[in-house]
């Protein structure tokens, strides 16, 4: 298994890819040229700095976290672990809906309140402690979705047409013994709704082909599970039964 990069490394190598330098990166973010410079040749980030650096990048602060290897914040993790057969049901729902309708349902989901964290944050299971890879950046960002290993292959089948996969391949990639195909990136890239350019830069994969047979609304769905990834399991049933029933329009 190879060493993972540091962060200033994929911080650099999404730059790059992009085209930004760190004047245009500090200026975006509204921090000093320094601070990223110091980050860039290996500091560790600071929090604030990536909660700066996110929207500039364009990316969910809870994963900027975590592709830093640092702790998710309570205010971005997830409220409660939601059931992985309850999203895939949500998943089939939804897809069969016709574009305005998932907005409207992308809609109701961003509308219901908040709640405070529910679960006390807690040591992982050991089987999804993993050593430091890129595999295991993008397996953390699934598993900050509410997607464990099961519910991540059937989503990357069904939303991104990958597979299908076995649980234990998602956990293979996640303990670096399985490479990060070019392929099999795109698919993550499809359900984590992140660039796939963005994301074989900072793998530093040189390329990623279209996934072989992503669903029509593979955006709109990979949406509605971050958007979902903030609510109690009752408010994703309610979403859930809005989008089985189609009295969302």
């Amino acid at each position: 298994m190879m060493e993972r990069p540091s962060f200033g490394v994929l911080l650099e190598r999404l730059s790059q890819h992009r085209g930004v330098d760190v004047i245009t990166l500090s200026q975006a973010a509204r921090v000093p040229e320094l601070e990223i410079q110091t980050v860039l040749t290996g500091a560790v980030p600071s929090p604030s700095l990536l909660r700066r650096l996110a929207p500039a990048l364009k990316l969910h602060t809870a994963d900027l976290f975590i592709i830093a290897e640092l702790p998710v914040p309570a205010d971005l993790a997830p409220v409660e672990a939601i059931s992985g057969s309850l999203i895939r049901e949500l998943v089939r729902y939804a897809s069969r809906l016709r574009p305005e309708q998932r907005h409207h349902l992308r809609q109701l989901a961003q509308s219901l309140p908040q709640q405070d964290r529910i679960e006390q944050e807690s040591v992982p299971p050991v089987y999804e402690q993993y050593a430091p890879s890129f595999g295991a950046t993008v397996v953390r960002m699934l598993h900050n979705r509410n997607l464990n290993w099961l519910a991540s292959a059937q989503i990357l089948y069904g939303v991104a047409g990958i597979g299908p996969l076995s649980a234990a391949t998602i956990g293979a990639v996640g303990h670096g013994r399985k490479e990060l195909s070019p392929e099999l990136l795109a698919g993550f890239a499809t359900v984590l709704a992140i660039p796939a350019g963005d994301l074989a830069a900072m793998a530093g994969i040189e390329s990623t082909p279209t996934t072989p047979r992503p669903h029509p609304a593979r955006a709109d769905l990979a949406e509605l599970i971050w958007d979902i990834r903030r609510l109690t399991s009752g408010q994703v049933r309610d979403v859930c039964d809005a989008a089985k029933s189609g009295l969302i329009d």
